[in-house]
């Protein structure tokens, strides 16, 4: 099975070209401890657009995660959705730390404002209710497209606080798509890259999980 899914970020706004460096030194404990204490800098149009894309993105994964374990009760799903509401609440944080509306206020589950994630969750809630050999495929299709999207914001980011955010993002999607590979491949399938290349897939699932979640990135 294979899901065909443009790229959300190049959908919303194109390809971002600024680069810049990110600083991701943090001082506190708790994660809206950590993004308060980093310094409130103006926001351009790609970081703006781009928290209010991963708000939805990690809702998405959150909300279908949840539908998943509903579905077929396996731990996996459940475990990352806990783990999907952690990203979401986190973008949330810098939202409300840029006095930015919610896009996903008074949304509840499958629910999203962005008509294009809407159709989305749709399509991959249809896709992992078939059986559950494709709902690991549409757990690991998610990471995918998650790494690849972050991965394009953080270039395009110079506010500290957001890249760290970023940063924490996609070290869970690296470890998110580790389980879900290890899965499929324990169900006798195989998953090939959609969004990121077949050698940093093959790279990411060869190499041991990430530890040490919401600190600086090395």
């Amino acid at each position: 099975m294979k899901i065909i899914i443009m790229s959300l970020s190049a959908i919303l706004f194109g390809v971002l070209t600024m680069s810049c460096q990110k600083d991701n030194t943090y001082p506190g404990n708790s994660i809206q401890e950590q993004i308060a204490a980093f310094p409130k800098e103006a926001l351009n149009n790609a970081e703006l657009n781009g928290l209010i894309l991963m708000r939805e993105e990690e809702k998405l994964a959150h909300d279908v995660y949840s539908a998943l374990y509903d579905k077929w009760g396996m731990m996996i799903f459940n475990n990352i959705a806990g783990s999907e509401q952690t990203h979401t609440d986190a973008v949330l944080m810098l939202l409300e730390k840029y006095d930015i509306e919610d896009p996903a206020s008074g949304n509840g589950a499958g629910v999203f404002r962005e008509t294009m994630l809407q159709r989305l969750y749709n399509q991959l809630l249809t896709n992992g209710n078939s059986s559950l050999l494709a709902a690991l495929m549409v757990g690991a299709t998610i990471e995918d497209l998650d790494i690849y999207d972050l991965q394009n914001l953080i270039d395009n980011v110079d506010n500290q606080d957001i890249s760290f955010v970023y940063n924490n993002l996609l070290k869970g999607s690296r470890n998110h798509l580790r389980a879900f590979y290890g899965q499929i491949i324990s169900n006798g399938s195989n998953y090939n890259a959609q969004y990121i290349s077949q050698q940093q897939l093959e790279e990411i699932v060869n190499s041991p999980k990430e530890t040490g979640s919401w600190r600086k990135s090395k």
